[in-house]
């Protein structure tokens, strides 16, 4: 007998059958998904969705709903989709046909001047082929992490003896009346890069501003003002390592951007490590429960790896960051 498919908007007639299904999504979150903190509980997950933080589409069987996909538009100027899940893991690529379609037509007028970007963790890389099917291109992301406990990254770190500063630089801690020069600062080093196809807003000073408002002012996380790193040249800033915190115990580097002027000098080295300095202090003076410091960059930005990798970061795995302009 052939099964009736149907994807929709999820309403309150599905609510009470479809909270099995979240809650099979919120069991494998973390280990199918590479999900660094757990997910919003069903009842936390109906409330966004009523206050429309959230989006969600559901897929029914015979009525029955057995997957979804949740995306966001309020968060940037992209519309961010968050998850693809399947009950059980079972037929995940044809079921992510029926609510990919219904996404792409839910969020067509929004698409008329919004990118639509997707981070395929865990799992979602099966996915590839059948999301390349509608337009979308990919970059490859890795995920590095510097941990505090269980590995070495703290005896390389400690074996890292820096270089003296050139003359008319300093390292400084974070300042609010450095806001505006972190704006210019970043959109410069940003507008051109990977991260501007999924995340327009570094197209833009405006848009720039926005970002940096929302890290300092903690939305996306907690904001480390006395671990993020500021360079200055001459008294003036050149470059930022922000630091923010999720969960109360994972330290993040949301954004590290230097002036194209000032890089090759080995000054990205020294503003990370001593970023990393002071959280490792705060680890382990006990001001902070720290786990670990992660970050993300391009899989083929060998450089950058190459930096990460000297300070005591290992890769730990890489995913396609999907995006559709």
């Amino acid at each position: 007998m052939t099964k009736i498919f149907q994807a929709k908007p999820l309403t309150e007639n599905e609510y009470r059958a479809f909270e099995s299904v979240y809650n099979d999504f919120r069991d494998r979150a973390k280990r199918e998904y590479k999900f660094e903190l757990e997910p919003l509980d069903y009842k936390g997950f109906i409330d966004a969705i009523r206050k429309e933080l959230i989006q969600c589409i559901v897929l029914l069987e015979d009525s029955i709903p057995t997957a979804f996909l949740i995306y966001t538009t309020s968060i940037s100027e992209a519309v961010e989709l968050n998850i693809i899940h399947c009950c059980n893991m079972e037929n995940i690529e044809e079921r992510s046909r029926y609510l990919i379609k219904e996404f792409l037509n839910e969020t067509e007028e929004t698409r008329e001047d919004k990118v639509v970007c997707y981070p395929m963790l865990g799992a979602q890389k099966e996915l590839i082929h059948e999301v390349a099917k509608y337009g979308f291109k990919f970059i490859g992301i890795v995920v590095l992490r510097f941990m505090m406990f269980g590995t070495n990254s703290k005896e390389i770190f400690k074996m890292y003896e820096p270089e003296p500063l050139p003359e008319g630089y300093t390292l400084s801690g974070w300042d609010n009346k450095y806001f505006d020069d972190a704006v210019k600062v970043v959109n410069e080093a940003f507008e051109n890069s990977a991260d501007a196809l999924f995340d327009p807003r570094f197209k833009t000073e405006e848009g720039t501003n926005d970002i940096i408002h929302k890290i300092v002012e903690n939305v996306y996380a907690e904001f480390l003002p006395e671990a993020t790193t500021v360079l200055l040249y001459n008294g003036k800033p050149a470059g930022f390592c922000f630091m923010n915190l999720t969960g109360g115990r994972i330290a993040n580097i949301p954004i590290f951007g230097l002036q194209k002027e000032h890089q090759g000098k080995g000054l990205s080295k020294l503003m990370l490590a001593n970023s990393l300095k002071e959280l490792i202090n705060m680890e382990e003076t006990g001001k902070r429960p720290l786990t670990e410091v992660n970050t993300t960059t391009e899989t083929n930005n060998f450089q950058a790896l190459k930096l990460y990798r000297h300070l005591g970061f290992k890769e730990d795995y890489n995913y396609p960051q999907a995006y559709l302009a």
